[in-house]
């Protein structure tokens, strides 16, 4: 694979999020989350394409009507099969390399993701898979997942359990021996902060966060939600206590 190769961002997403259902469509700074995921993923350098795969079980409209109006592609396929969803969209796309970004994360970063784009391609071909995440130094919510579209279909075909089926890269992780495994880690450590959506707490603290930040600065950085926690250093403990899940939940 060349440094040339066709890199797609796949943003997984769904309505029926079990802890907090429309959380994908829940309104930050007047606009919905999955939107600005999107606009904020759009600005990841060596990215040639962001595309959105989404369920077929009937509840998915207000997804596609916002990706119609975003002019963003789109894939619809299974709701609990999402290593099977994301294998496909990403044929549809003809990606060659996969940038996974899920759908409760509205402070995805450009630069940071960037950067694990360019550590996967610039170390071609020694990884099928570099993450900032193996060695957490980044808040949860800056996640980001790169890996060969060889290494998603392999997973694709091979993978049996239900729980690798659920996990679009479980399967990879669980075969070290296979897939070779690169991590980008930060200078300094700020794991404890979480910057994702999966609870009504995380909510809250990320429409503060938004409020303040995105109405005149729409693309704050992450060095601003620094600080932005610098100068509110109790708002840490507003969803502090929320239990990670092992892996995403189906998104």
């Amino acid at each position: 694979m060349s440094s040339s190769a066709h890199v797609v961002a796949i943003i997984q997403t769904r309505m029926t999020s079990t802890r907090l259902p429309g959380k994908t469509l829940a309104p930050l700074a007047g606009r919905p989350m999955l939107e600005h995921i999107i606009d904020r993923a759009r600005r990841i350098q060596g990215v040639h394409a962001v595309w959105i795969a989404t369920t077929n079980d009937g509840t998915e409209q207000p997804i596609l009507d916002l990706c119609t109006r975003l002019k963003a592609p789109v894939y619809q396929g299974s709701v609990d099969d999402v290593l099977a969803r994301y294998a496909e969209t990403a044929a549809k796309a003809k990606a060659d390399v996969i940038v996974r970004i899920t759908s409760d994360c509205p402070f995805i970063d450009p630069e940071v993701s960037a950067r694990v784009v360019r550590y996967y391609i610039d170390s071609l071909p020694r990884f099928a898979f570099v993450s900032n995440t193996g060695r957490r130094t980044y808040p949860r919510g800056l996640d980001t997942e790169v890996f060969s579209r060889e290494s998603l279909d392999a997973a694709h075909h091979e993978a049996t359990e239900r729980l690798d089926r659920e996990h679009v890269t479980r399967f990879i992780f669980k075969h070290p021996q296979r897939f070779s495994v690169g991590n980008v880690a930060d200078n300094v450590d700020f794991s404890q902060l979480r910057l994702t959506v999966d609870t009504p707490e995380d909510y809250a603290l990320v429409s503060r966060l938004y409020a303040d930040l995105y109405p005149s600065h729409p693309q704050f950085t992450y060095p601003d939600v620094l600080n932005w926690f610098d100068h509110h250093p109790d708002m840490t403990r507003q969803n502090a206590h929320i239990a990670q899940k092992d892996a995403h939940e189906l998104q």
